[in-house]
C-alpha cells in the first residue's frame, strides 16, 4: 500500500510538472496549436490592461479581482513595448497553416491577421493623433469608467475604488509625457479642441469633491451594498472624498497647465493633412475604419451621388407634409424648430424622453424575433450622457454589457438640448443605438460561446456602424417607420451619414475648413448649427471613423441583394442576419467570405 501510495504521489507530481513546464513554454514560446496561441496572446495583452479586465469581468466569474484596483498602464515604454510584442505576435500567427484549418477555427484566423496587419501598418503613426479632445479621452473617459464599469457590489469593490481614484495622478502624468512626444513631433491638436477640453476640465475640476460626479455616485452604489454600516459608510465616502482632493484634482490641475501651454502654439483648425506625413496617416485612417481600399476621392464621389440620392426622397416627403419651398435642408432646419415635435428643455422633459427611447426599444424588441434566430440575453438601458462631458461629445452612444451579465448595455443619449432629438427622429436613434443595432449586435457577440476570446470584444467601425445604420433600414421594413415624418427621420439619419462621406474626405484630403465644412452640413442637412459643428469637430479629431458607417451598411445591403438574387425562395432573412453578427465582428472583406459561403451551403 505504501509503494502504490509512493508510486501515485510521483506520478501526480510528474503530472503537475508537466503542466507547469507546459504552461511555461507555451507562455514564452510558440504554443503547440494556434487555439492556444489565440488565447495565449489574448491573456497577454488583457493582464496588461486591468481596466479592459474591469470592464469585461470574465475573471470575476472565478472569483479573481486583482486587478481591480489598478488602472491601465499609458506610459511611452508600454506603447513602444506594445508595438514590438504585436509584430513578434504577427510573426508567430503566420507561422501556423492556415490551410489546415476549417470553420471557426479558419475564421477566427482571418479575423486576427487582417486586424493584427492593420495594427502593425499603424506602427509609423504611433504619436499621431489625439488622445485627448472633445470627445474622448483619459480626461472624460476615466471618469465614465470608474462611475459606469468599475463595479461595486461589496466593501472590497469600494476600497479598490479608493485606491484606482489615488492612481489618477500617476496615469495622468503618463498621458502628459505622452503629449509632450507628440508635441516633440508636431503633432498638436486643432485650436478649438483646445479650447473645448479646457473648458470640460475646468469644469469638471471647479466644484467641491463631495459634489463631483467621482464622489455622488460612489455614494449612490455605496447604498445598495448590504451589511455595510453607517460608521464604515461615513469612512468609505471620506476617503473617496480625499482621494479626489488629494490625486485627482491635482491630476487635472497638471493636465490643465499642460494645454494652457499648448493654447499658445496652436495656430488654427486644420485637417490632419497639416501633420507629417499627413497624407499617408489618412489613408491608413481610412483603410482602417472601412476595412477597405476605398480612396478618398472614391469616397468623396460615393457621398455626394449618396446625398442627391437621399435628398430626392425626403423632398418627396416634405412636399407630401405641405413643406415645398426652398431646399431640402432649410425645410428640414423649418420642420426642426417645430415645438410639437420636441419635448421641453426642462428636467421633466428629459425624463420623458428618457422613458420614451425605452418604450421605443420594448415595441421593436416584440417583433425581432421574425428577424433574427438568435437574441442576447443581455439587457439594455437607456442613460443620459454624463453632464459634465455632454458639451463636447456626440448626440448618442453605446457602451456593450459585462461578460458576466452584472452590467447590461447602454444607450447614451445627449440631452444638452432637446431640440436635438425632435420626436420624429427618436426611433432611428433608438434602433441605431440600442435595438436591432448596436446592443443587439455587440451583445451577441460578448455572448459567442466556443471561441477565442478576442471573437468576443474585437472591434471593426464599418462592421459595428455599418450594421447599426443598417438595422436603422431594417427597422423602416418592418414597420416601424410607419409615419412619413418618422421615415423622414430615418432617411435624415442616412442622409447625414452620406454627408460625412463628403466632409470627411473634404476636411483631410482636399483641405477644407471647418466652417466651410459645417456650412455644407448645415445646409444638406438642416441641422442647427449647434449640431453642425459638434459633428463637424468630432471629423477633425477622429480622421476616416465617420466614412465606415455608409461604407459599411452598403456592403451589407449589397451582400443581402446578390443572396437574395441567388436563394430566391431559400433565403430567410433570420438566417442571413444570423451569418451577419451571428460570428461577432469581422473585416468587411472577411464578411463577404462568410455570406459567399452561406448562399453555397444553401444551394
Amino acid at each position: 500500500m505504501k509503494m502504490l501510495l509512493k508510486w501515485a504521489g510521483a506520478a501526480l507530481g510528474t503530472v503537475l510538472l508537466l503542466v507547469v513546464l507546459f504552461g511555461v513554454h507555451t507562455w514564452n514560446f510558440r504554443p503547440l496549436t494556434v487555439g492556444l496561441f489565440y488565447e495565449t496572446m489574448f491573456l497577454k495583452y488583457a493582464i496588461d490592461d486591468p481596466e479592459l479586465l474591469s470592464s469585461m469581468r470574465l475573471l470575476e466569474q472565478a472569483g479573481i479581482t486583482f486587478h481591480n484596483n489598478d488602472l491601465t498602464d499609458i506610459s511611452i515604454e508600454r506603447t513602444e513595448r506594445l508595438n514590438r510584442e504585436l509584430l513578434a505576435d504577427l510573426e508567430t500567427l503566420k507561422s501556423y497553416d492556415r490551410s489546415k484549418l476549417q470553420g471557426q477555427a479558419a475564421l477566427s484566423y482571418d479575423i486576427l491577421l487582417w486586424f493584427m496587419e492593420n495594427q502593425a501598418a499603424a506602427i509609423p503613426y504611433t504619436w499621431h493623433g489625439y488622445p485627448v479632445n472633445q470627445m474622448h479621452g483619459e480626461q472624460n473617459g476615466l471618469p465614465r469608467f470608474l462611475t459606469d464599469i468599475h463595479h461595486i457590489g461589496s466593501i472590497a469593490d469600494a476600497e479598490d475604488y479608493i485606491e484606482r481614484l489615488g492612481k489618477v495622478g500617476v496615469k495622468f502624468d503618463q498621458l502628459i509625457e505622452d503629449l509632450t512626444l507628440r508635441e516633440g513631433k508636431g503633432v498638436m491638436p486643432p485650436l478649438f479642441t483646445v479650447e473645448k477640453v479646457l473648458a470640460e476640465m475646468r469644469g469638471f475640476r471647479g466644484m467641491p469633491a463631495r459634489d463631483n460626479v467621482l464622489f455622488t455616485t460612489f455614494g449612490e452604489r455605496l447604498g445598495k451594498v448590504e451589511g455595510v454600516s453607517d460608521e464604515r459608510r461615513t469612512q468609505l465616502e471620506g476617503d473617496v472624498e480625499k482621494a479626489i482632493e488629494s490625486s485627482v484634482y491635482p491630476a487635472y490641475d497638471r493636465l490643465i497647465t499642460f494645454f494652457e501651454h499648448q493654447m499658445a502654439l496652436v495656430t488654427g483648425n486644420y485637417g490632419v493633412w497639416s501633420l507629417p506625413d499627413g497624407d499617408a496617416y489618412y489613408d491608413y485612417q481610412l483603410s482602417q475604419h472601412t476595412t477597405t481600399k476605398m480612396t478618398a476621392d472614391q469616397i468623396h464621389a460615393l457621398g455626394l451621388s449618396e446625398v442627391d440620392r437621399i435628398q430626392a426622397e425626403m423632398d418627396a416627403i416634405l412636399k407630401d407634409q405641405g413643406l415645398v419651398e426652398g431646399t431640402v435642408g432649410e425645410r428640414m432646419t423649418q420642420l426642426g424648430e417645430d415645438e410639437r415635435y420636441t419635448y421641453p428643455n426642462t428636467d421633466q422633459g428629459r425624463e420623458q424622453i428618457l422613458a420614451r427611447f425605452t418604450e421605443i426599444i420594448d415595441e421593436i424588441s416584440q417583433v425581432m424575433p421574425d428577424y433574427f434566430l438568435y437574441l442576447p440575453k443581455s439587457g439594455v438601458e437607456v442613460k443620459r450622457v454624463p453632464e459634465f462631458s455632454e458639451k463636447g461629445s456626440a448626440g448618442a452612444y453605446y457602451y456593450p454589457p459585462s461578460m458576466d451579465f452584472t452590467r447590461p448595455g447602454v444607450f447614451y443619449a445627449n440631452l444638452r438640448d432637446l431640440k436635438e432629438h425632435p420626436k420624429w427622429e427618436m426611433r432611428t436613434l433608438a434602433f441605431h443605438e440600442a435595438v436591432p443595432g448596436h446592443h443587439t449586435q455587440s451583445a451577441l457577440q460578448m455572448e459567442l460561446k466556443d471561441v477565442p476570446t478576442f471573437r468576443n470584444i474585437l472591434g471593426f467601425t464599418a462592421f459595428a456602424e455599418g450594421w447599426a445604420l443598417y438595422s436603422e433600414r431594417l427597422a423602416w421594413e418592418a414597420g416601424l417607420q410607419s409615419d412619413p415624418l418618422d421615415n423622414l427621420g430615418r432617411l435624415k439619419a442616412e442622409l447625414f451619414r452620406a454627408v460625412r462621406l463628403v466632409v470627411d474626405t473634404g476636411i483631410h484630403r482636399q483641405r477644407w475648413t471647418r466652417e466651410q465644412a459645417i456650412d455644407y452640413m448645415m445646409n444638406k442637412t438642416g441641422m442647427v448649427l449647434h449640431d453642425a459643428v459638434s459633428e463637424i469637430e468630432r471629423y477633425f479629431v477622429m480622421p476616416g471613423q465617420a466614412t465606415a458607417y455608409k461604407v459599411g451598411m452598403i456592403k451589407i445591403l449589397d451582400l443581402r441583394e446578390e443572396a437574395k438574387q441567388e436563394l430566391g425562395e431559400k433565403f430567410d432573412i433570420r438566417e442571413f442576419h444570423d451569418v451577419v453578427i451571428g460570428d461577432g465582428d469581422m473585416p468587411l472583406d472577411v464578411l463577404e467570405q462568410q455570406v459567399d459561403a452561406w448562399v453555397k451551403s444553401k444551394k
